[in-house]
């Protein structure tokens, strides 16, 4: 990538610019996955904590299902001959964390008025009241497992995503993005160096051309004095001096 970007001031600029992007973005992507990181531990630890009590639940509930059955029979064919409307259903919403949006499930009622009030009267009727209760919470358990599963898959898989993303920023991007910043400080210090000695040579030429123009003008000026000295002694010439008498 360094060999096919020309080593400009321009260029050094661009790719400074990129590099303080590429920062930024690590940096955000680390909080990201730091925060997801959190959040995923907690799901861990609440779904560990939910089964544990949803088995204690399963077994209370279906102990009173076998108590109910034993106090007033068989009722479950009179429950499949009645209406079978669902009094609850479960509603999904959203939980956003970091920007990861999670699926979340809740328990709502319908309002529909309940079957088959009239099982139990003859005897077990508070069996079967008691059996409804212990499985209307073994479905908050499950309703809240299901929740609790959904989204710690969907956060499994957005914190994979973010730390790829966080490795190739780190790993690949910005090191990438240095050495091209690295390349072309080398190439233009390089033609710093070939400037300065460039400069130098020239300054060096131009002192040796004054120093010979230089010398050249003593020489010129010591030839003129000369000539000068010899025109002012030719001009008294002996022919022309008068006879001294004694």
């Amino acid at each position: 990538m360094s060999a096919q970007v020309p080593p400009t001031r321009m260029n050094q600029q661009v790719f400074k610019g990129k590099k303080k992007a590429a920062d930024g973005g690590f940096k955000l992507l680390k909080k990201k996955a730091d925060a997801l990181k959190v959040r995923f531990r907690d799901y861990a630890k609440s779904i560990a904590e939910t089964k544990q009590h949803m088995s204690t639940d399963a077994a209370n509930a279906f102990f009173s299902l076998t108590q109910a059955e034993y106090a007033a029979g068989n009722f479950k064919q009179k429950l499949a001959e009645g209406a079978m409307t669902a009094r609850v259903r479960v509603g999904a919403g959203v939980d956003n964390v970091a920007g990861v949006k999670l699926p979340v499930f809740t328990k709502y009622e319908t309002g529909v008025a309940a079957d088959n009030q009239s099982l139990g009267l003859v005897g077990g009727g508070k069996k079967i009241a008691n059996v409804r209760v212990r499985f209307m919470d073994f479905l908050d358990m499950l309703i809240k497992l299901a929740s609790l599963q959904t989204s710690f898959v969907t956060l499994d898989e957005a914190l994979k995503v973010t730390n790829r993303r966080v490795n190739a920023l780190e790993n690949v991007t910005i090191p990438k993005i240095q050495g091209v910043l690295d390349y072309i400080a080398r190439e233009l210090d390089e033609l710093e160096r070939e400037d300065f000695t460039r400069l130098k040579m020239v300054q060096g030429m131009k002192a040796k051309q004054m120093a010979e123009e230089e010398a050249r003008a003593e020489v010129d000026a010591a030839n003129m004095a000369a000539n000068k000295a010899g025109d002012a002694t030719a001009a008294f010439d002996a022919e022309d001096d008068e006879d001294v008498v004694f």
